[in-house]
């Protein structure tokens, strides 16, 4: 089942179940090659019915304080995923966007216990959602606990797509009325910001399937077309069309601005970060 599919309610759920079965089935391996961890693994894991209720309880032992209970968290968490459907659908698809196209995860569970992007982004869903029910406080001190946390802040106002990779994830900020698509991914200390102190429609618009490599900053209402992909260290101050590739800072599109190079690869699903070189430069080490 790729992880940009869209799917019918049914195949959604058969979905979320054959991920938490894999998802045990990878922990109860774990336990048992590493003793250690096995207390850990089944209070996390183990002990519980469901993925929603686990990644609840995991997200509230992580997020909460002295004075933010994980009880209370916990219950905001499950509450939330339990009663929207579209929020487990998304944390299925992200698992699969993380196991697909980072080969540094092992497995589901791998990145279920220990991806911080994974974590902070299932946690801005449901910050969003209280968000979008007018509980704009508690939205707001989630975020903040997600940025103390896991180094990532994401306004609770912005909307993610579901397939998507916060790759490393440390640093990364996204503004109140950015939008990311679906199958997009984002590596660490992207910035989707404004560009002062006017308020309104303000921050990126990121298509589907767009690749953003590792500290690049997209300032202002702009739109980054389906498919393009944004170099490492780019910055970027206007729209980039569909399918095009933008580096430098100033981004400049490969090919030129009149007939710019076009890919026909899904960025944020290949991952392919460097073959525009051999058209942009002559650089030889």
């Amino acid at each position: 089942m790729p992880a940009g599919e869209p799917l019918h309610e049914s195949s959604e759920a058969e979905g979320e179940v054959q991920v938490w079965a894999q998802i045990k089935t990878e922990v109860k391996r774990d336990a048992e090659s590493e003793p250690a961890l096995a207390s850990y693994l089944y209070s996390t894991i183990l002990s519980h019915s469901s993925l929603e209720r686990s990644l609840s309880f995991h997200l509230g032992n992580k997020l909460c304080s002295s004075t933010l209970l994980s009880t209370l968290l916990y219950d905001l968490f499950l509450d939330a995923f339990s009663s929207d459907s579209s929020l487990r659908a998304a944390t299925v698809a992200d698992l699969f966007a993380a196991r697909e196209r980072d080969p540094a995860c092992v497995s589901f569970s791998h990145c279920l216990l220990n991806y911080k992007g994974f974590l902070a982004c299932q946690a801005q869903r449901v910050a969003h959602k209280l968000w979008s029910q007018s509980r704009k406080p508690l939205a707001l001190a989630l975020q903040s606990r997600i940025a103390d946390v896991f180094s990532v802040d994401i306004h609770p106002a912005a909307r993610i797509g579901k397939g998507v990779l916060f790759d490393h994830a440390t640093g990364v900020v996204v503004g109140e009325t950015a939008v990311i698509g679906n199958n997009v991914s984002i590596l660490h200390h992207v910035t989707l910001g404004g560009t002062g102190k006017a308020g309104g429609d303000r921050h990126p618009k990121i298509g589907d399937g767009v690749l953003i490599g590792a500290g690049a900053t997209i300032l202002g209402n702009v739109k980054i077309g389906e498919g393009a992909k944004i170099g490492a260290g780019s910055v970027v101050l206007i729209d980039v069309p569909p399918w095009t590739t933008a580096v430098g800072n100033p981004a400049r599109l490969v090919g030129g601005k009149e007939r710019p190079s076009k890919h026909e690869d899904v960025p944020g699903e290949s991952m392919d970060h460097t073959s525009f070189i051999s058209e942009w430069s002559d650089y030889i080490i």
